[in-house]
């Protein structure tokens, strides 16, 4: 049910232009649009702007850019979906909403992370939006692949596919308790069949970080991948220097992984 207050306090031209945006069925809108969807010739949308934003009817996203709230859900505050919001700051689709959101997403993970991941190769930075914190980090181009589009409520996003967030996960492993604990995740969704081994190999070996590839090549090891099908892995790494898991340089060397073995827990 719609706020009496908020709504007797609207003047005629500002419950227009609400009328005309949910009839647009506007999540987000601009403030190009707002000129279009006002009055000819109007010329105080600043301060239409600044009464709307007081009201919480307008909540800003960045500069020209609001999160519209319809009347009937200002009183609970309307929540805009938060995969929508990065294709603001990047309107051509170079971004993924990646890491601890989609471990969430692909449910490597009972617990829910409260902070959505934005990936790109230009902004890094964290900023609260209509309530949800978003942790914007800049990565190099070649971390810029296995990204599958998604069509939510109209509008297009990026997300990590789940071998992508797979590999993700081992480099960006500190969410799910370190590097051991996100290899029994990927262990667990190889050895039941929830993923594309072939991609994930391939995915793995287009990896920048060197430690990544080999841990993704033992786990696949462990769960009894061929070598004919890790073939393009086990090239990857084949010029590198002996790695460890830990900082520790004890235990036994993996020949074929060019890595120090000490997980204790075999």
């Amino acid at each position: 049910m719609a706020n009496k207050k908020t709504f007797s306090s609207l003047s005629q031209t500002e419950t227009g232009l609400i009328a005309r945006l949910v009839y647009e069925n506007k999540e987000i809108v601009t403030a190009k649009e707002l000129d279009i969807f006002l009055p000819a010739g109007f010329s105080y949308r600043r301060q239409l702007v600044f009464r709307l934003k007081k009201k919480n009817i307008l909540i800003p996203i960045k500069s020209g850019i609001y999160i519209f709230v319809p009347l009937e859900s200002v009183p609970t505050g309307r929540r805009v979906s938060e995969f929508i919001i990065p294709s603001v700051y990047f309107p051509d689709g170079n971004y993924y909403i990646g890491y601890s959101t989609m471990f969430n997403y692909y449910n490597f993970i009972d617990q829910q992370f409260q902070k959505v991941y934005v990936i790109n190769t230009r902004l890094s930075k964290e900023k609260k939006i209509a309530g949800i914190l978003y942790k914007f980090i800049n990565v190099s181009e070649a971390q810029m692949y296995g990204i599958e589009k998604k069509l939510v409520r109209g509008v297009n996003v990026y997300i990590s596919s789940k071998e992508k967030t797979l590999i993700d996960l081992i480099y960006f492993n500190k969410p799910v308790g370190g590097l051991f604990p996100a290899g029994e995740i990927v262990e667990r969704f190889v050895t039941e069949k929830r993923c594309d081994v072939k991609t994930l190999i391939d995915y793995a070996a287009r990896f920048p970080n060197i430690k990544t590839r080999k841990y993704v090549g033992y786990i696949l090891e462990k769960c009894g991948i061929n070598d004919v099908l890790l073939k393009p892995l086990i090239k990857s790494i084949q010029e590198t220097s002996i790695a460890s898991f830990l900082k520790s340089r004890k235990g036994t060397l993996n020949k074929k992984w060019r890595v120090i073995i000490n997980d204790t827990r075999g």
